[in-house]
């Protein structure tokens, strides 16, 4: 079976080093389908990487590009159904809530909060596909795959933190007093994806793996604007750590 990978910013250059047998864009998929935003080419390279048969997301589909969230997550069906995928990882950039993170730190995503943007199940009934109508969300993100992260990132000397992941709508970044909202919730990080891609994934058999990379503190907790040439730059200086860090777990897969 095949690992399927989403590339957030700063990841991009996993795509150019798979060894391609095949490149599908999202309009193959769905003719409605692009991506966007910059840096996000909007497509899935087929191939070979770290030894491993894998299906790349260069680029996703967000919500707040005026897509609805069963259009965010048809790649990930298609790469169950027709690319055989068994396995997830989901990366992106997000906003530090947590005041002990730093820009630069990569997180382990180990549950989320969705309840701020609408589930891409609403209105799907998966019964023959999975089994069920209404699917368990306990143990979203594989928890084998949290130890087998945590135990990788201590041979490799990368500080990788936990914490939760809180998901919006985008495309503006958050208030400050949405920001202490989201704190008491127990939001460790927040951002505009990955969390109704990882609830869709679960829900049709899929184990997950979710990394985040802290590209700023949130709104409120410095003086700083946001900005999202930051998000890339930030992210683009943590590609290091966080493509090494993919590449051992894909490998150990």
């Amino acid at each position: 079976m095949s690992i399927g990978i989403i590339l957030g910013s700063g990841l991009g250059q996993i795509a150019e080093l798979v060894e391609t047998d095949r490149i599908i864009e999202y309009s193959e998929i769905d003719g409605g389908l692009r991506s966007t935003v910059e840096g996000h080419k909007g497509r899935i390279i087929c191939g070979n990487y770290m030894g491993k048969s894998v299906a790349v997301m260069q680029g996703r589909i967000h919500y707040y590009e005026g897509y609805n969230t069963k259009q965010v997550v048809k790649p990930i069906e298609y790469m169950k159904e027709e690319l055989g995928i068994d396995k997830l990882i989901i990366t992106n950039a997000s906003g530090g809530i947590n005041e002990s993170f730093t820009p630069g730190n990569l997180m382990l995503i180990n549950d989320h909060i969705t309840s701020f943007v609408p589930s891409p199940l609403i209105g799907v009934d998966l019964t023959e596909k999975t089994g069920a109508r209404f699917h368990d969300m306990t143990y979203v993100y594989d928890r084998e795959y949290i130890n087998l992260a945590h135990s990788i990132a201590n041979e490799l000397g990368i500080d990788l933190k936990d914490g939760v992941y809180l998901q919006t709508t985008g495309p503006q970044y958050e208030t400050p007093a949405e920001i202490k909202m989201f704190r008491t919730l127990g939001a460790d990080a927040v951002g505009m994806s990955t969390a109704v891609e990882a609830l869709y994934a679960h829900a049709i058999g899929l184990r997950v793996c979710g990394i985040s990379c802290i590209t700023n503190m949130a709104a409120g907790i410095t003086s700083s604007k946001l900005s999202h040439e930051e998000v890339q730059m930030t992210a683009d200086k943590a590609g290091l750590d966080f493509r090494q860090l993919i590449e051992s777990i894909i490998s150990r897969m």
